[in-house]
């Protein structure tokens, strides 16, 4: 007796050259995940413009509509970080200063750890907040052949995406496709969420920073709100990092009552407060999922998987616990059935 039906030889070996590629391909893997994800959440956007144009045309207009949308936020960013860099530097060279004196000793606030390290930080956030030119100097190819990966996955995906979903799906078996689609709409809602959220996490700690920064009285209210919700915006940064960043600045030039403000209504109110009950809370609701749970997926998303566990984390996190959830309804309803 065959253990495998021939119409299921297919969906097999699809899915063993899809685990081979990802394993070949993994160090773009990311720019693939964030344009699948993406895709997923611009399709009813495509639909609607398809029903005018030719769906090339549509997929093509969306795909350019999102490279321009980019294009904009990064000139934008770069620019409020251009005419801010002497700001940054000034605070830099700051920290740098203080942790370089022979008089400062970790050991007062119980750490022991070794000055090196910091400078070390220090230079690479440096690098990346005001060498920002020289980085993507550096890394243009890489940077150009990932966007490449993104922009073209993203085009693929929204024109022949659901195409490809019916062509995996009509070969699998018949109880596993319907588990399969009970499922796609519940990671559509996941994607939704994560994207909608992080925007909206973003804008809120901008707002929220402002009378923060104000209090604290060091001027460029504006900048430093941005700065903290710019921050906010990429997963694997946090608001935290501004904080700790101005934090340590109001450390070295010795205002303790900056720090106190800095940590108790940046630190704690503008970065943890949103990250550990907002977020975890709208996403959580959306999907029906406790908010202590979808905490756990995205920051376990982000720090094992970095910037693509931004998406992935909470996305698996739902697909566990629905499955989970699935299977028990289904063996109770078959429990229920009545013997004749």
């Amino acid at each position: 007796m065959s253990i495998l039906r021939n119409d299921q030889v297919p969906f097999i070996l699809m899915v063993i050259l899809t685990l081979a590629a990802i394993v070949l391909f993994w160090p773009v893997m990311d720019m693939v995940l964030l344009a699948a994800s993406l895709a997923v959440v611009l399709l009813p956007l495509h639909h609607r413009i398809s029903q005018h144009v030719r769906p090339i045309l549509s997929a093509a207009l969306v795909t350019i509509v999102v490279i321009g949308a980019g294009g904009i936020v990064l000139w934008g960013t770069l620019t409020i970080f251009a005419s801010n860099a002497t700001t940054l530097t000034g605070m830099f060279s700051a920290i740098a200063t203080w942790i370089n004196d022979p008089d400062t000793s970790f050991s007062v606030f119980g750490m022991t750890l070794n000055k090196a390290s910091f400078i070390s930080l220090l230079n690479t956030g440096n690098l990346m907040f005001t060498g920002y030119g020289e980085t993507l100097i550096n890394n243009l190819k890489l940077i150009i052949f990932k966007a490449f990966i993104f922009f073209f996955t993203l085009f693929i995906l929204l024109l022949r995406g659901e195409e490809l979903k019916k062509r995996m799906t009509e070969h699998m078996p018949a109880s596993l496709n319907t588990f399969v689609n009970r499922l796609s709409d519940v990671t559509v809602d996941t994607l939704y969420a994560v994207y909608v959220v992080q925007v909206a996490i973003a804008v809120l700690t901008f707002f929220i920073a402002l009378p923060v920064f104000y209090l604290l009285g060091y001027g460029n209210i504006l900048f430093y709100s941005f700065f903290a919700a710019f921050c906010e915006l990429i997963p694997i940064l946090g608001a935290s990092i501004a904080f700790l960043l101005i934090g340590a600045y109001a450390l070295a030039i010795g205002d303790i009552q900056g720090v106190i403000i800095l940590f108790v209504f940046g630190y704690l109110g503008v970065s943890c407060l949103p990250e550990i009950f907002v977020r975890p809370v709208l996403i959580g609701r959306r999907v029906k999922i406790n908010p202590v749970i979808m905490f756990i997926g995205i920051v376990g998303g982000i720090l094992t998987m970095g910037l693509a566990g931004f998406v992935l984390g909470p996305v698996l996190v739902v697909l566990l616990i629905t499955s989970y959830r699935l299977y028990v309804q289904d063996r109770k309803e078959n429990t229920d059935i009545p013997i004749s």
